[in-house]
């Protein structure tokens, strides 16, 4: 199974045994949107609601932080997910949260996981048939799925700052260009805007066509060389709380870059810690 799947692949695939599809939209605060009372008013055929905003460490007051096993196997196990399960995950959000998803899953072993390419908004502008039944939730019996995180994937504070000062790996930021410069404060977390030094600007929004869905791999691989990346090297992801990051670990992955790491923390961490060096203007 491809990791970006079509609309019409999907079609097909419907009902088949071993696929799951789980809704895994995400929307900031001040949007006033409820990801749960959408999914319950329209929702792709037999999906389940992944619940993402509650997939994140408990114990950290930010809402990037990805979570232990056990939090995610609860989850997973009350939506009928095995470990041999393939995922389809989808969003309705404009932080293109699937991805999120998609990566903390990988976080977390799972290989058979594909981004529906353009999501809930593509599948309804086609016409394709919805549901607004409520899924009955609850581990069938005898079920059970065993998560094992692969940290080397992440990323922490300690770590971001040590490699200020090697830059071993690149960063690379997926915020608008505003906050990024510092231009505009970022609002979302109640943060001035900067960036982390000599960190380079890739708004995750620049990877995607008007539609939602990501551009041509060619296209992905230009929006990041002309950023100033170098694909040859090693590369963390970041944004403001870790999720639109995972939309460029995602696109980084589609055009067959696997050495990609992402900072959780994010500026929500780094940006609110007055002891961490901060950049401002463009990236150089």
């Amino acid at each position: 199974m491809e990791m970006l799947v079509s609309t019409d692949w999907l079609a097909g695939e419907l009902g088949a045994d071993d696929l799951v599809v789980l809704d895994a939209s995400l929307h900031l605060p001040g949007t006033g949107r409820n990801a749960g009372a959408e999914f319950e008013a329209a929702h792709l055929p037999g999906a389940r609601f992944l619940d993402l905003a509650a997939l994140h460490d408990p114990q950290s007051s930010m809402p990037g932080k990805v979570p232990d096993a056990a939090r995610l196997e609860t989850r997973l196990t009350a939506l009928g997910v095995t470990n041999s399960s393939r995922l389809i995950l989808y969003d309705d959000s404009a932080l293109r949260s699937a991805c999120r998803a998609w990566f903390l899953l990988k976080v977390f072993g799972f290989e058979q996981v594909a981004v529906l390419d353009g999501g809930l908004g593509k599948w309804r502008n086609e016409g394709r048939p919805l549901e607004n039944d409520v899924p009955v939730e609850g581990a069938e019996p005898g079920l059970s799925i065993t998560l094992v995180a692969d940290r080397a994937i992440l990323r922490d504070k300690n770590q971001v700052l040590a490699n200020c000062a090697v830059c071993t790996e690149q960063v690379v930021d997926a915020r608008d260009e505003g906050r990024f410069t510092g231009a505009t404060v970022d609002t979302v977390h109640n943060l001035p805007g900067g960036h982390i030094p000599r960190a380079r600007n890739v708004p995750f929004t620049s990877l995607l066509n008007p539609n939602g869905t990501f551009r041509s791999l060619a296209e992905l691989r230009a929006t990041f060389e002309a950023a100033g990346l170098d694909l040859s090297q090693s590369v963390v992801t970041s944004c403001g709380s870790g999720v639109t990051a995972s939309v460029l670990v995602f696109a980084l992955h589609l055009i067959g870059k696997t050495d990609v790491a992402l900072y959780d923390g994010s500026w929500s961490e780094w940006g609110a810690d007055p002891a961490t060096p901060k950049e401002t203007g463009e990236a150089h």
